[in-house]
């Protein structure tokens, strides 16, 4: 074999890497990091299979072999993704009619913690004047800094930290009930409680901000999973409307994320409907959606956006939602198996976690 063939089989077995590694239940930093970019590593399987085409002669079989595999590794990918394409069927309802006192819209916004463009976040606010507005990274300046939106949001739970995992949360509906939680890490909190819709509906919300498995912050996605994965284990129990929102430091098609679905019954509207990217906005071609707002079956989409930049890694996420009982008829629940219960079961255990309830 040519010098330019050999390169090009040695390129090929890298491509391969992340298909495999991601399929594995490894939980290393480096090995969950190829969950994310399964779009890019898609385009760049393409067009490695493409420039193949031209440098092999096929003259062996290792040729064919090696065009298979990157095929299968292709197929894999796009396997993972494809339910966030506009060609999937879409798992929450358009929102069509009825009573709009019914509605709520949640703005969710890492706002990084260094970020001084403090103004950019509020006139999205001004703008959009979501119903709730949860705000990830955010420090005491930042608190201040909001202090004037507080007129419209009267209602507030506020965790200034200076870990970037501060969290704040304002509402213009009445809250009840609220809890500052720490479920796995003495200093990554959640905020959990109920919101009163206009027509007195009571529904229980979940706000979330694990940390991600990356060098800088954890060797493994073992807690990041288990902060995950007991939320959707028991909001299955509590049977009640439900609202989990924040970022999550995960994808949506990920393993982890796929199977809280599954344990929780909540359902992701991007699905059928697009990626939403939120993660990084500073590089067009490096996004991933990290922000989520996942719901129980009786509510259908009135409106899902990603904002602008704000001067933050992340952009902003929108959401209106409408509250109707009668959809839980028509839209299923994800349901998890068994085994992937004991799996889920086992990750939390190994987190050894601070709450053995939420």
């Amino acid at each position: 074999m040519e010098i330019s063939e050999i390169i090009m089989l040695v390129f090929c077995g890298l491509f391969l890497i992340p298909s495999l590694a991601s399929a594995t239940r490894f939980d290393q930093w480096w090995i969950r990091a190829f969950d994310f970019p399964r779009l890019q590593i898609s385009i760049l399987i393409i067009a490695l299979i493409i420039i193949a085409i031209f440098v092999f002669d096929f003259s062996v079989s290792i040729h064919f072999i090696a065009i298979g595999l990157l095929i299968l590794s292709l197929i894999y990918q796009l396997y993972k993704i494809f339910p966030y394409t506009w060609l999937a069927k879409k798992e929450v309802m358009k929102f069509e009619d009825g009573d709009p006192t019914d509605n709520i819209s949640i703005l969710v916004s890492n706002v990084l913690t260094p970020n001084k463009d403090y103004h950019k976040l509020i006139e999205i606010v001004n703008r959009r004047q979501p119903d709730i507005l949860l705000t990830l990274e955010s420090d005491k300046n930042w608190e201040d800094a909001l202090l004037e939106i507080e007129k419209d949001y009267k209602y507030c739970v506020k965790v200034p930290q200076e870990n970037l995992y501060g969290m704040h949360l304002y509402s213009k509906l009445k809250l009840e009930e609220t809890e500052i939680r720490y479920l796995v890490k003495n200093d990554i909190p959640s905020i959990h409680g109920f919101v009163r819709l206009d027509d007195n509906t009571k529904i229980r919300i979940h706000c979330m901000h694990p940390r991600p498995p990356s060098p800088s912050e954890a060797a493994t996605s073992t807690n990041r999973d288990a902060e995950l994965l007991m939320l959707g284990r028991d909001v299955r129990e509590e049977d009640k409307s439900v609202l989990v929102f924040g970022d999550l430091n995960d994808v949506a098609w990920s393993r982890t994320t796929r199977l809280f679905q599954q344990l929780s019954g909540l359902l992701d509207p991007r699905i059928g409907r697009g990626f939403f990217n939120t993660f990084h906005a500073d590089y067009r071609f490096f996004r991933w959606p990290l922000d989520h707002v996942f719901h129980s079956n009786d509510f259908t989409l009135i409106e899902i956006a990603r904002e602008k930049h704000i001067g933050s890694d992340h952009f902003p996420m929108y959401i209106k939602l409408n509250f109707e009982r009668q959809a839980e008829e028509e839209q299923d629940k994800p349901e998890a198996e068994e085994e992937e219960k004991e799996w889920a079961q086992d990750k939390i255990d190994d987190a050894e976690p601070r709450e053995k309830e939420v």
